[in-house]
Parts: structure tokens; C-alpha cells; sequence
């Protein structure tokens, strides 16, 4: 058995970053933006008043008084110059007329016909947005996971359309005779397929394009038949039948077929019998039946594989939180154990659940969080500080 660690590299190695496409703004978001965009245009293209008030022109001190010759507002830039004794009424970005130096908020002056009074000083630069504040003409913004306000960003920079990574397509296969579809009605020996629908969710949650393939059988024949439907993937991921009994012939089949293995067997809980490799030219991820150790394995696995394609930082993200219960001592493998993580007394604090079997999903849909023991960790009191991952 290998180490995680060593399980994760093995894994990333198989993989390579999907082409490129070019998509409008408008369905750009959630993707991963693979160049960087380039500004068009500078923000603000002019120096903008920051509020609704008056442009005047100079530097003042409360009770100083000015003519007001004029309006600037959004789209309507005041076309004169303003002169040291004269002001504009301006509203909320809209361009600084030549000749302003300051803008006095509404609320600060008295206004008589023509004439404002200030009630406090004025200093050049006052409730000034200058131009280039924002961004200007050339300026970059790198590759990244594209969030709502990156794209309002992107058309703020005038970029219509953005070049993105493909989304990795991949094959999502269950194995089993006693399997059945969600909706059908299950023999006395058998069970409903659940695994698949968490891996496609997380498969598509993550930038990826699922594609759920029919379940194969416990015979070679169906096995052979469901992988050649695998064909243009970028990664096959299957579930169950990695293990060793009679019966779990994906490893031998996958073999029959070429497999070149990266590994078989890590040395964690749950999720011993994981298998990874690459089998008709597609890397290959084999989680095991369970349905915890399969997506537990993926959340340690196959996401990371997924993000190391569309060109994001691959590995899972672990922080650091109260223990919120005494634990044991861990035994000879790395245990990632179903956990709850909540805030008490203002601190982040995770709990692990008291039953870990790797058939509850009753367990697992409570979980939001993975506590880490490593191998061999001592005995955990509550209140240490210990590692997680966020699920």
C-alpha cells in the first residue's frame, strides 16, 4: 500500500490540461479563464466625482462661497471650465469639468439661488475618483476560476468573450449485478446505485462534464462493452469491482485492455482498494464500491485530478480547527473521518462522528468536513488543534 501523498502524485501525473475555447462574457462564468484578458480601456476613463455635490475650483475653508454656472451628471459631462470662484452641481459619477479641484457633498453646503456656501473646507482631491482608479488600458487579469465579480470585471475592461479550458469530460461507471437505477424496483439481493449520483454532481460542481454510462455487470463481456463507451473521455472513473473478490473484475478487465497501473491499494480509511492508471489511452480512477470510500476518494482524487486538467491548484484544501471530541489513537493507515464543523466560542471546532462505517450515507450527508488523523496519531483530547478538509 502507498501513502496518500504518494497516491495524489500518481494520480496528477495521469493527467493533462484539456484545450481551449473561446466562449462570450455571458456564458463564461464558472469556467477557468486560461489567458490572461487584457483591459481595453481605462477605469474611469476621466476624473469622476465619488458623490452627488458640488465641483468647485479651489481649495476652500468653511464659509467660502461660490457661483454655481452649471451641471455635470453620468453622461452628461459639463462641456466649460470651472473658474476658482465658480462650482457645478455634479452627481455621482459623472466626469470632473476642467478647471475642479474638489467635490463638497450636498449635505456640507447652503444653497441660495445661484450661490452655495460651504460648511467645511474643501481640499484639493476631496471625493475624487481619478482617472485609472480602477484599472487602465493594457492591464491584465490573470487566469482564474471565473466568479460573478470577475465577470463584471471582464465587461468593465471591455472583453466580450474570454478563452477557457474545455471542460473535462468524464466517464462516470458503476459496476455490479446488484445494482439498480434509481425508480426501479430492486430484487431481494439488490441495492440502488447511489454512488454515481454524487460523483456526477461533484464531477460537475467542480468545471467537468459527467457522463453517466450504463451499469456494467459482473461479466467481462458487459464490462468490455460499457468501456468502449468511454471513448473521447478525459477521465474514466469507476465504482466498484476494484477489490478482490471473485467477482470485482474491473481490474482484471481494465488489464485485458491495456492498463498501464499507477497503483493499486493506498494505505488510508476508508478507500483502501483505490486503483488508478491509464487504460485505452484515458487515465483512469477506480473507486471502491462503498459508497463513503467512493466519495470520500473522490474528494481526495478525483477533484483534484479535474482541477489539475482545467489548469487550478489541484490539491484539497486543509485547514486547521478545534478538536470538538476526545479521540482514540489512529491506527497503522491515514483516517479521513465523516465530521461536523461548526464555530463555538467563535472558534472553528469539528467533530467527528461517533459511527464512521463506510456504507452510512445518513452519516455522510450531515458531514461537511473530513478530520485527517495520520497514521499512527496519538490519542486527541478535545480542544487540540487538528487538521481538516471542507466537503
Amino acid at each position: 500500500m502507498i501513502s496518500v501523498e504518494d497516491a495524489l502524485a500518481r494520480c496528477l501525473a495521469l493527467t493533462a490540461l484539456t484545450d481551449t475555447e473561446i466562449l462570450p462574457l455571458r456564458r463564461a462564468g464558472n469556467r477557468v479563464m486560461a489567458v490572461p484578458a487584457i483591459a481595453q480601456l481605462t477605469q474611469p476613463p476621466f476624473d469622476a466625482s465619488a458623490m452627488d455635490g458640488y465641483a468647485v475650483g479651489r481649495a476652500a475653508v468653511a464659509g467660502d462661497s461660490f457661483t454655481v454656472i452649471g451641471e455635470s451628471g453620468a453622461g452628461h459631462a459639463f462641456q466649460g471650465t470651472v473658474q476658482p470662484d465658480q462650482a457645478i452641481r455634479i452627481f455621482t459619477g459623472a466626469p470632473l469639468p476642467q478647471g475642479a479641484v474638489s467635490v463638497v457633498i450636498q449635505e456640507e453646503i447652503a444653497a441660495t439661488a445661484d450661490q452655495i456656501t460651504l460648511k467645511i473646507a474643501a481640499k484639493t482631491g476631496d471625493n475624487i475618483r481619478p482617472r485609472g482608479q480602477d484599472f487602465t488600458l493594457g492591464q491584465a487579469l490573470s487566469p482564474r476560476l471565473l466568479r460573478p465579480n470577475d465577470l463584471a470585471l471582464l465587461a468593465a475592461m471591455n472583453v466580450p468573450e474570454v478563452t477557457v479550458r474545455r471542460r473535462p469530460i468524464v466517464a462516470l461507471m458503476a459496476s455490479g449485478d446488484e445494482l439498480v437505477m434509481p425508480g426501479e424496483i430492486p430484487g431481494p439481493d439488490q441495492i440502488i446505485a447511489s454512488n454515481t449520483f454524487a460523483l456526477a454532481a461533484m464531477v460537475e460542481a467542480a468545471g467537468g462534464e459527467a457522463r453517466v454510462l450504463p451499469i456494467a455487470r459482473d461479466t467481462e463481456a458487459s464490462l468490455r462493452t460499457v468501456f468502449a463507451l468511454t471513448e473521447g473521455a478525459d477521465l474514466i472513473v469507476t465504482n466498484g469491482g476494484a477489490s478482490v473478490g471473485d467477482h470485482d473484475l474491473v481490474g482484471k478487465v481494465a488489464a485485458d485492455l491495456g492498463l498501464d497501473r499507477a497503483f493499486w491499494q493506498i494505505a488510508m480509511r476508508p478507500g483502501k482498494p483505490l486503483m488508478a492508471g491509464k487504460v485505452l489511452g484515458i487515465p483512469m480512477l477506480g473507486l471502491p464500491g462503498n459508497p463513503v470510500s467512493a466519495i470520500v476518494c473522490g474528494h481526495l482524487f478525483m477533484l483534484p485530478m479535474l482541477k489539475a486538467m482545467l489548469g487550478l491548484p489541484p490539491e484539497p484544501q486543509v485547514l486547521s480547527a478545534r478538536l470538538g471530541s476526545d479521540q482514540p489513537a489512529n491506527g497503522p493507515r491515514d483516517h479521513y473521518m465523516r465530521a461536523r464543523l461548526t464555530v463555538e466560542n467563535g472558534q472553528p471546532t469539528v467533530t467527528a462522528f461517533q459511527r464512521q462505517d463506510s456504507a452510512l450515507l445518513t452519516i455522510l450527508t450531515e458531514a461537511n468536513a473530513l478530520l485527517i488523523r495520520p497514521k499512527g496519531d496519538g490519542v486527541r483530547g478535545t480542544g487540540e488543534m487538528v487538521s481538516y478538509i471542507p466537503i
